[in-house]
């Protein structure tokens, strides 16, 4: 939306921005459970917001990530059915970083922010006033979002991360973005994704708020007073419900209907009861009804931090780069859809008939389309043979200690002149976990020849870093990080010189330290 829509606004809604008399917020008031990794912003009457990064793992600006959102089996699959989506991140950081980010407001905007954005004298900050702020209509969440970032460019300019150069900014998030941060991103496995609530080992009364006598009791709670997400977010289920940005589409199987609506609330409230509390809940609200713009008592908001795309001319000439070799296999070895690809771009160019060239280039971007989603599936297969080559080091780890362990015990014991009356169940423990780790050996060889051999370097080494970024994130997975590395040197030892040695293998994966 246009900042010239709501430039009228500017001289009532920046007048309050003289006012110095308020004093700061105590963190209290807008971070009630401070947690690391926190990125807070100033606010006008001295007051902050707070946000949470939320990684993508893919660093280039043309990168990005598949996800499924929704529900299976929903009831209401016309609005919740599963579907294939991608989300992409907003700002690096180091050069040396492999993924990027966006940032998502840590808890609902609370009464007292909206007030320090919207009236002309500062509020006096108060416990109740960190109740959500609801009962607004669509059009003046965005217009607190265009005042937030009016004001943050002329008082706190250097507080805004940047991309290439360009200032983030603060908008409603979109419903992968909220989407994919209420289901706790990379912080959770797959399995833990695709579920119907992020993980609640406390049981979901301890995170979230809903209808009954055992949760809400039918009234909105302040913000913060339940455990976070796994990503540190508060509130995402419950409390109140949710504005995106986009507006409202149906669902039709794996593709959004081509009508769009009034705007999107996502999560449940304080009304909502808990069976139908999840991720994948989602309604329409139209922007307007009989007595003019729609404002629910049960609907609040949640701002996004993000940056413009196209940022430079660098970042431009960059992503036009990038995408002419999307689907032609310009950084792969050559097959004969990408020769394909080649041949239809040539023939289209020496054509002179316009309707023969635009049906040639149409059948070009058509055929570039199937590549793309081929190699986006493929790079999907090559993360899953990864992942599934560090799980394996560990296992081969775990079993070969423990039959050096049992080799140990049974040369003590049964080599000796005073040998032990167990040692032959000693002896057939021993064979037994032998047998186990030499069958564990081959299938790791076979996995790992199978893959090299399908895949090839250039493509597995440039999913590794993707693939450690995932890792990395996920703290049920951190350990797994030293073994994917021990895989693909294993792997990269094998691509070199075509030697299959699983002894050298099983024994790399033995030493692996964290």
């Amino acid at each position: 939306m246009s900042y010239k829509r709501f430039g009228l606004l500017l001289p009532l809604s920046l007048g309050y921005l003289l006012d110095a008399s308020a004093a700061g917020w105590e963190e209290k008031y807008y971070n009630p459970m401070p947690e690391a990794g926190d990125v807070v912003l100033p606010m006008p009457c001295e007051g902050s917001m707070v946000f949470r990064k939320v990684f993508i793992p893919v660093a280039g600006p043309l990168d990005d990530y598949p996800i499924n959102i929704g529900q299976d089996g929903a009831e209401y699959g016309y609005v919740e059915q599963t579907r294939p989506t991608f989300i992409a991140g907003s700002f690096t950081g180091a050069k040396s970083d492999k993924s990027r980010y966006y940032l998502m407001a840590k808890y609902e905007m609370s009464q007292l922010q909206y007030a320090a954005l919207t009236e002309a004298t500062c509020p006096t900050a108060a416990t109740k006033m960190r109740l959500p702020q609801t009962a607004v209509s669509w059009v003046q969440a965005i217009e607190a979002a265009d005042k937030y970032n009016l004001w943050l460019r002329k008082n706190a300019a250097g507080k805004l991360p940047k991309e290439d150069g360009a200032q983030g900014f603060l908008r409603l998030p979109t419903e992968v973005e909220w989407e994919f941060a209420a289901r706790g991103g990379l912080v959770v496995g797959a399995a833990e994704f695709r579920d119907t609530h992020y993980p609640m080992p406390e049981g979901i009364n301890a995170y979230e708020w809903f209808a009954g006598a055992q949760s809400s009791n039918g009234k909105v709670q302040l913000t913060g007073l339940q455990k976070p997400n796994p990503l540190g977010l508060h509130d995402m289920l419950g409390n109140v419900d949710e504005m995106m940005f986009e507006p409202f589409r149906l669902n039709k199987l794996d593709r959004q209907h081509g009508q769009a609506g009034g705007y999107v609330v996502r999560g449940g409230n304080y009304l909502t009861a808990q069976a139908d509390l999840h991720t994948a809940l989602r309604k329409e609200e139209p922007y307007y009804n009989a007595e003019g713009q729609v404002k629910n008592k049960t609907t609040g908001l949640r701002l996004v931090l993000v940056s413009p795309t196209l940022t430079s001319r660098e970042r431009v000439a960059s992503i036009e780069s990038s995408w002419k070799k999307l689907g032609t296999g310009s950084n792969e070895a050559e097959s004969a859809d990408k020769g394909t690809v080649q041949s239809l771009n040539s023939l289209a160019s020496g054509v002179e008939d316009k309707a023969l060239k635009e049906k040639l280039q149409a059948l070009e971007n058509q055929l570039r389309a199937s590549n793309q989603q081929q190699e986006e599936t493929r790079d999907q297969a090559i993360r899953a043979s990864l992942n599934l080559g560090a799980f394996l080091c560990t296992k081969m780890l775990d079993d070969g200690q423990y039959v050096d362990f049992l080799q140990k015990n049974y040369k003590l014991n049964c080599e000796g002149a005073d040998k032990d009356t167990s040692c032959d169940m000693r002896k057939g423990k021993l064979e037994e976990q032998k047998d186990r780790l030499h069958k564990l050996s081959r299938y790791y060889a076979s996995s790992l020849v199978e893959s090299a051999t399908l895949y090839g370097q250039p493509l597995l080494e440039t999913q590794v870093p993707v693939m450690e970024e995932i890792i990395t994130r996920n703290k049920q997975l951190q350990d797994l990080k030293p073994y994917l590395r021990t895989h693909w040197a294993n792997q990269k030892a094998f691509l070199q010189k075509q030697k299959i040695d699983t002894a050298a293998w099983l024994n790399s994966c033995k030493t692996v330290t964290q």
